[in-house]
């Protein structure tokens, strides 16, 4: 059996852009339209997605080098890096279970086509398309200067982003 690598779209910009705002609102559109969507959001910051005490919190603060919470809702893996290194983008994308699409918010140094978020109120407002070729369309809620060949979308127009990612990524009918 051959597991063919999924489609991936990456959302890039810097903090307070406008990406996780935009991600959401794809996420629901795509999702609207039949497709099965996975997302993988990079942080550059230690986070925590358990809570102090809960068993889990407490298997992990034991020393645990990965703890599943399984439920019938759901199920999450924790995994502990305990001093190893970040894994790759291509191991995390490896985990993922099969999906019509991947978005992907952050990893703004990853060759795969991206769309720049943009906002006005973003403290740092140096565009990142002219320095990444990966770069494919610039979302903003501003006028755009100097886009090139790029493509250039208003930030809050999710039906048109969404259409323009469907077609740079292929995507096709989703999957029954």
């Amino acid at each position: 059996m051959t597991i063919s690598r999924p489609k991936i779209f990456g959302i890039a910009g810097w903090k307070n852009s406008g990406k996780t705002g935009l991600a959401v609102r794809l996420v629901t559109e795509f999702t609207r339209r039949g497709y099965c969507i996975s997302t993988i959001k990079h942080a550059h910051h230690d986070f925590d997605i358990d809570k102090v005490g809960a068993d889990s919190f407490r298997h992990r603060e034991a020393g645990a080098y990965e703890v599943t919470i399984v439920s019938g809702t759901r199920y999450a893996i924790m995994h502990e890096l305990r001093g190893a290194p970040e894994p790759s983008f291509e191991e995390i994308l490896a985990r993922l279970a099969p999906c019509d699409l991947v978005l992907i918010e952050g990893y703004k140094r990853e060759p795969i086509p991206k769309i720049e978020a943009r906002r006005l109120e973003a403290a740092q407002r140096e565009p990142l398309a002219p320095h990444d070729p990966h770069i494919v369309a610039i979302a903003a809620d501003h006028a755009v200067e100097a886009a090139g060949s790029l493509a250039v979308f208003d930030l809050d127009d999710t039906i048109a982003i969404a259409d323009f990612i469907a077609a740079t990524t292929e995507l096709g009918e989703p999957a029954k």
